[in-house]
């Protein structure tokens, strides 16, 4: 679901490079939506991975990501940098809403953690099942559902023979608890 973020009419800001103070004329709401399309155009542009958190981002690439994400048409980029503070606190708390209620447990020691592309992203999609049409979901709803069908899929883990050995004495003592018997 796409948020809208709005920079007032009257924001100001000093332009560096013409020596101008920019000014907004009138309220300007810039619809944005943090999907795989979205870390794809970033990824192709910037060559790294979005999602690796071990990579700080540039403001330069912060504010590209935010283009990025931008389905509104024909917005000046010189009004990214004019987003007002609590607008940019709205977008970082859209951007890390999990989305869901699901919680995936991995079960046995974790698996090695890749880093996640958008060429990875597909690849999980094509290989589960998950229609291109989920592309446009929230990322974080997106990687929730990879997550949930990744674990769906995995066998059933096997019992070792001494879980089978525990198992069936817990049941021999119960079984002879019910019917009044030593063996």
């Amino acid at each position: 679901m796409p948020i809208p973020i709005v920079i007032p009419a009257g924001t100001e800001a000093f332009n560096s490079e013409t020596y101008e103070i920019l000014t907004v004329p009138k309220d300007v709401t810039i619809v944005m939506e943090h999907s795989l399309i979205s870390l794809q155009k970033w990824e192709q542009k910037w060559h790294v991975p979005f999602l690796d958190k071990s990579r700080p981002k540039t403001n330069e690439q912060l504010i590209d990501y935010l283009k990025c994400m931008t389905l509104s048409k024909n917005v000046e980029d010189y009004l990214y940098y004019l987003i007002p503070a609590a607008e940019m606190h709205r977008l970082q708390q859209y951007l890390e809403d999990p989305r869901t209620a699901t919680t995936v447990k991995h079960i046995g020691r974790p698996t090695r953690t890749e880093i996640k592309t958008a060429e990875v992203i597909y690849s999980d999609m094509i290989q589960l099942g998950i229609p291109f049409e989920c592309r446009t979901w929230h990322l974080n709803s997106l990687l929730m559902l990879i997550q949930v069908c990744a674990e769906k899929q995995k066998p059933e883990k096997k019992m070792s023979k001494s879980q089978i050995l525990a198992q069936n004495r817990a049941l021999n003592k119960a079984r002879r608890a019910a019917m009044h018997t030593k063996g």
